[in-house]
């Protein structure tokens, strides 16, 4: 009882921010393209995969285990959003804050960008998470110079790196704000060499099983330079790390005030050295905006704790201010964050308020859309996996057997693996799929899921005697709108032998 009385107010936060999200989110829209292909890790536990650590699959085991539905998907992120509320709230407490700081900084982490990344099943929720708890570790050890904060650092590193290697980033801000304060004469204790063996012990499975494979996450990252990072400039990396924080941009930059140059906040300026590392990184490696979102709960919580200090004996009505402010900004980016209506309203909000000329609504293809690509990857999926499913039951028995699935993306893949009914495996090339893929193949026809019909360069498709078109996705506002099912047929003598030494190929790429 007694902890429950002292941590009142964070705990009511906390839940808020775990069930808000359920709240306002459209039962019309499914799931989200890429959480689709992380639930298929589920069935393929490993030590890694192509494009995340394997921490997240251990959750997508989990989710699996209580029967995959939309509510514990959507657990998970939104469980961690809740811990981190309580990692800031904890934060505060230790630089001294107290009530008004943690509702000031938590409806800022209630409200803002956080309440799209909290309700996705994607590594984001775990990086911030473990950045979080970093910070908190961190300003534990400053008040108390107990060096088993330090050493759970290196438990928290080593689980970050097994949930999203940006861990990196932050890891590199710790040093680099060791060597900019005071505190630099601590970089070689014994205690810090510990925490690193720590982190390096548990990261280590994912490390050899990278060296394994050839490092895909190098690939990964290279193939993501090519076709994204190149397009993000450094000053709309920036900008758009105001515009991300717009409806309380004024707590997270005055916490980085304090930090720096107040003489409370001093004491924990290794924070501030920390999010300008991290920044810097970021703008150098051409990161996108929302890489940054780990490096900010720590600033508000300091921006909770400064504006609190500075409204203790006057302004106290500037504490009714900023709230105010923080909700009443906030509530427009509502539909921006969440797809809190269903397509064709949230499609007229965003035409009627001019929402085109934010950028919100640019994909990947540089164009402009009538929703933001996130959302159009939460819609089709379903469409897609029936249309699939009743193509393959019209087949007869004996050619069933016969029959591949195969699909252009892991998006669909992961997506008819989800919904499928009576489905064998599905298949693709793209991503992690691959290394799932049979080495050995004995079929006569494809169902193949794509945008248009293959190249004739596309030697494997040419060996069918005959192809027609099943069916489309007919969901103007999905991302796969448009989208085909093909049935090839009657493969001849060579196919087969085509499609393995085309896999083959594809996978020695990622083995030794």
């Amino acid at each position: 009882m007694a902890f429950i009385k002292k941590y009142r107010i964070p705990l009511i936060l906390a839940l808020i921010k775990f069930i808000l999200p359920y709240l306002l989110q459209d039962s019309f829209y499914e799931l989200h393209r890429d959480e689709y292909s992380y639930l298929a890790e589920a069935g393929h536990l490993d030590w890694g995969f192509m494009e995340v650590p394997p921490l997240l699959s251990l959750l997508s085991k989990i989710t699996h285990l209580l029967g995959n539905g939309f509510f514990w998907v959507k657990f998970w992120p939104s469980l961690f959003g809740a811990l981190t509320v309580l990692i800031i709230c904890e934060m505060i407490i230790e630089m001294g804050g107290r009530v008004f700081a943690q509702c000031v900084a938590c409806i800022c982490m209630i409200a803002g960008v956080y309440l799209r990344i909290h309700f996705l099943f994607q590594p984001n929720f775990l990086e911030i998470f473990w950045w979080s708890l970093h910070a908190l570790l961190i300003i534990k050890y400053i008040n108390s110079n107990n060096s088993n904060y330090i050493l759970l650092s290196g438990i928290a590193a080593g689980l970050a790196w097994l949930s999203k290697y940006s861990i990196i980033f932050f890891v590199i801000g710790i040093i680099a704000g060791i060597i900019l304060t005071p505190d630099r004469k601590i970089l070689f204790k014994k205690y810090i060499c510990m925490a690193a063996g720590i982190a390096l012990i548990i990261a280590l499975p994912n490390i050899i099983w990278q060296y394994n494979h050839k490092w895909p996450v190098i690939y990964h990252m290279k193939e993501l330079r090519e076709t994204q990072l190149r397009f993000v400039l450094p000053l709309a990396f920036l900008k758009d790390q105001v515009l991300m924080h717009l409806p309380y941009c004024f707590i997270w930059i005055g916490g980085l005030i304090w930090l720096l140059f107040i003489r409370a906040g001093k004491r924990y300026r290794i924070l501030a050295w920390i999010y300008i590392t991290v920044i810097t990184l970021l703008i150098v490696s051409s990161g996108k905006n929302y890489y940054s979102l780990g490096a900010y709960p720590m600033l508000l919580a300091a921006g909770g704790v400064w504006l609190e200090s500075i409204t203790v004996d006057r302004f106290r009505w500037l504490r009714y201010a900023a709230v105010s402010i923080v909700i009443i900004l906030a509530v427009p980016f509502v539909p921006m964050l969440l797809p809190i209506w269903k397509p064709v309203k949230l499609a007229g909000y965003y035409a009627k308020y001019g929402i085109s000329n934010t950028g919100i609504l640019k994909w990947e293809d540089r164009k402009d859309h009538p929703l933001p690509q996130d959302f159009a990857d939460m819609l089709g999926w379903k469409e897609l996996a029936d249309k699939v499913s009743n193509a393959y039951a019209l087949l007869p028995d004996s050619i069933k057997k016969i029959t591949l699935i195969h699909c252009r993306n892991y998006g669909q893949a992961g997506a008819i693996s989800y919904y499928g009914n009576n489905l064998p495996q599905v298949n693709t090339d793209n991503g992690s799929f691959l290394l799932w893929m049979p080495d050995t193949y004995h079929i006569k026809n494809i169902l193949l899921v794509a945008r248009r019909l293959p190249d004739q360069d596309d030697s494997v498709f040419q060996q069918f005697e005959k192809h027609r078109m099943t069916d489309s996705i007919k969901n103007f506002y999905s991302r796969e709108f448009g989208t085909k099912i093909f049935l090839f047929e009657n493969a001849n003598n060579i196919a087969n032998s085509m499609i393995e030494e085309n896999i083959r190929k594809q996978k020695n790429k990622f083995r030794r």
